[in-house]
């Protein structure tokens, strides 16, 4: 049985140019997500939302080898990040305010049974307090400017700023969506410095 890395097969939205912002057409993806707020490094709403996203999405693939004789490396965890105000993200870097929902791709086979399946599974044999906010669910970002960011996630804010402010005017569009990051490293075992994370904003011509 083949197994299908993602991140290779769909390279131009999972690794994109670390040099330049690059404007890509993302197209409709089924995502397990899960929603919150608050600081991703302290509130236990997060750590519960990842940690029932990574079950779940484990025992999918577990599933999909069973039901569908299709194996496949589970996709990076993603997140969607919005606030009231913006520059929270950019200048000021207030983490309380954020508002996110994290998520991880789905194989288009992965049909709602198998996920309801899956969530029967884990329920069995862990008790995750976030389960039941956990769904499937079809997300469809479209334009989109990206990059590839290496550092630390705490040293983002001058690339969005210059995401945000210089190259989306600059070039005929404005922010149509929330800002998205793609984590390509395991934080677990990245030094700060290498770690590779996407940033993409969804965009509209003006």
């Amino acid at each position: 049985m083949s197994k299908v890395d993602f991140k290779k097969e769909l390279r131009h939205l999972y690794q994109p140019s670390a040099k330049e912002f690059v404007v890509v057409d993302v197209p409709p993806m089924n995502f397990l997500m899960m929603d919150g707020h608050g600081d991703p490094n302290t509130a236990q709403e997060y750590q519960d939302a990842v940690e029932a996203l990574y079950a779940v999405a484990f025992k999918i693939k577990f599933v999909s080898k069973k039901e569908a004789g299709r194996d496949y490396v589970v996709p990076p965890l993603e997140g969607l990040w919005w606030a009231e105000d913006m520059e929270v993200f950019t200048t000021r870097r207030d983490k309380s305010a954020w508002d996110w929902t994290m998520m991880i791709m789905q194989p288009q086979w992965v049909t709602p049974e198998m996920f309801e399946e899956a969530l029967r599974q884990v329920e069995k044999k862990k008790n995750l307090p976030a389960l039941p906010k956990l769904r499937l669910e079809t997300y469809h970002e479209g334009l989109s400017v990206q990059i590839l960011h290496i550092g630390s996630y705490d040293d983002e804010g001058p690339t969005l700023d210059r995401m945000h402010h210089v190259f989306i005017p600059e070039n005929g569009y404005e922010m149509a969506g929330k800002h998205h990051e793609i984590y390509l490293s395991d934080v677990r075992k990245v030094a700060p410095e290498k770690l590779k994370t996407v940033l993409r904003q969804p965009i509209k011509k003006v």
